[in-house]
């Protein structure tokens, strides 16, 4: 078993150390060759002589040597390790690899994505992918910790539910043993957290995979993506703005120190304003738009809890309503807007909000609703028919045995980071993601399933 990253060694001056890892570069001095040796920690130079004249770069070795000082004038200072050195004692092949076809040592922003793509399991041995994902891996730590002190539990839904219609469209999974029935993957897990409040649990988060089928955008993945689910129990909107503010404020130090918040605590802006003001409801509150390290976090709120109904919102009632919902069917109406239902609802508002950076809608919640005549009342102006409120029985009839006022946030991760980084698309911060055509990159999914497959599930293609 590997013990020891090449990070590690800068401490290690004097002693004898095993590194494993690959040939990053090889420089030819004729009776002494060095060479970049590369983990996902960094880069070493190790010094060697004939032994390495029959190495490629991106050969996976092992290597026994001695952690020297440099000479001060060849110091490195653009490497972690750039003040030692590896004297090689013994040198072990472990696997030879093939010139790669695609290079690894830039950024890779150059190359054709769907390139990239195809060969994801190399892009990633590039330093920036590699930080991405160490990135995303902290911040999820962070989060876990951070919710789990506050009394948190992290409890696990299902990835096989129910289609409803929600916002998008369902990835729909068919049914072995109720032939012609079928699952859908979760666009989010809205309805089993609002159950969980129903259960009493009061604190729910997790790290949740959501799936929707819906077009790619630069912020926006196909299939599936990650975001912090979370909800609480007797709450109001702002107990939900307070805990997320400091949550990734504390976040953002935590794993960007070197980056600014422009404004702290947080502008509360009104979704009304903002529309009018930017001519969007995610603005781009940075001071100077070219720095990197300023992070502009923002809150939306007092959204209009209806907007008119377009032939686009196909997912809403029978297309013949008026009014579809600005979030989602589960916000709660502002408290002195719901005699409004009944007399003019596109000027109700909702207890939604979002939470912008830099530019990008980054999460969004709100208070649900938890009266069941209210839920009742937004499913008919939303246009929903009698089949269509019985897709949610089980939420009204779980409502019936008591409900707590509750609300909630959905911070995307990779969304997030994404945006805090100043990357060009959220799939930078994706390890296998599909791509703008909908495959999953190095896998060649979705693929046709074979006859017998079909049969079993009872279904036939129709070309």
């Amino acid at each position: 078993m590997k013990t020891l990253f090449i990070e590690d060694t800068v401490d290690k001056v004097g002693q004898e150390v095993d590194l494993y890892g690959w040939v990053a570069t090889i420089r030819d001095h004729k009776k002494i060759v060095f060479i970049d040796l590369r983990d996902r920690t960094g880069l070493i130079q190790v010094v060697g002589g004939e032994e390495f004249k029959k190495l490629n770069t991106e050969d996976v070795v092992y290597i026994k040597g001695l952690v020297k000082k440099r000479p001060e004038k060849l110091f490195n200072p653009k490497m972690k390790t750039g003040q030692i050195e590896i004297e090689t004692k013994e040198l072990k092949i472990i696997t030879k690899a093939k010139p790669l076809p695609i290079p690894i040592d830039t950024d890779g922003y150059e190359i054709d994505e769907e390139i990239r793509l195809k060969y994801r399991y190399l892009d990633i041995r590039r330093s920036r992918m590699t930080q991405n994902l160490i990135y995303k891996s902290q911040a999820t730590k962070f989060i876990r910790d951070y919710l789990i002190n506050k009394g948190f539990i992290e409890v696990e839904t299902p990835i096989l539910t129910k289609t409803t219609p929600e916002g998008a469209r369902d990835f729909l999974v068919p049914s072995r043993l109720q032939k012609g029935n079928f699952y859908a993957l979760p666009q989010s897990p809205q309805q089993y957290k609002q159950l969980l409040m129903v259960a009493g649990l009061e604190r729910y988060f997790q790290i949740a995979r959501c799936f929707r089928d819906e077009d790619p955008r630069r912020d926006r993945a196909y299939g599936e993506f990650t975001q912090l689910d979370l909800e609480m129990s007797f709450v109001e909107q702002n107990d939900i703005l307070t805990l997320a503010e400091d949550l990734f404020t504390k976040l953002a130090a935590e794993i960007f120190p070197n980056k600014h918040i422009t404004e702290s605590p947080w502008p509360r802006l009104n979704h009304k304003d903002v529309v009018k003001k930017y001519g969007n409801d995610k603005p781009d509150l940075r001071k100077n738009k070219d720095d990197k390290d300023e992070l502009a976090f923002a809150w939306v709120i007092n959204f209009p809890l209806f907007t008119e109904q377009s032939s686009e919102d196909f997912f809403y009632g029978s297309g013949k309503a008026k009014f579809a919902p600005s979030h989602h069917m589960f916000t709660a109406p502002h408290p002195d807007d719901i005699p409004l239902l009944d007399t003019d609802p596109l000027k109700v508002r909702g207890l939604q909000h979002d939470l912008v950076l830099n530019g990008f809608e980054v999460g969004g919640g709100s208070i649900r609703i938890h009266q069941a005549d209210v839920q009742q009342k937004v499913f008919d102006l939303i246009g929903f028919d009698e089949t269509q409120k019985k897709q949610f029985n089980h939420m009204l009839n779980a409502f019936s045995f008591g409900v707590p006022p509750h609300g909630g946030i959905a911070p995307g991760i990779d969304r997030f980071l994404m945006s805090a980084l100043g990357e060009p698309s959220i799939r930078e911060m994706i390890a296998f993601p599909a791509s703008s055509g909908g495959k999953t990159s190095v896998m060649d999914a979705p693929s046709p399933a074979t006859d017998e497959q079909l049969e079993e599930l009872g279904i036939k293609i129709i070309k």
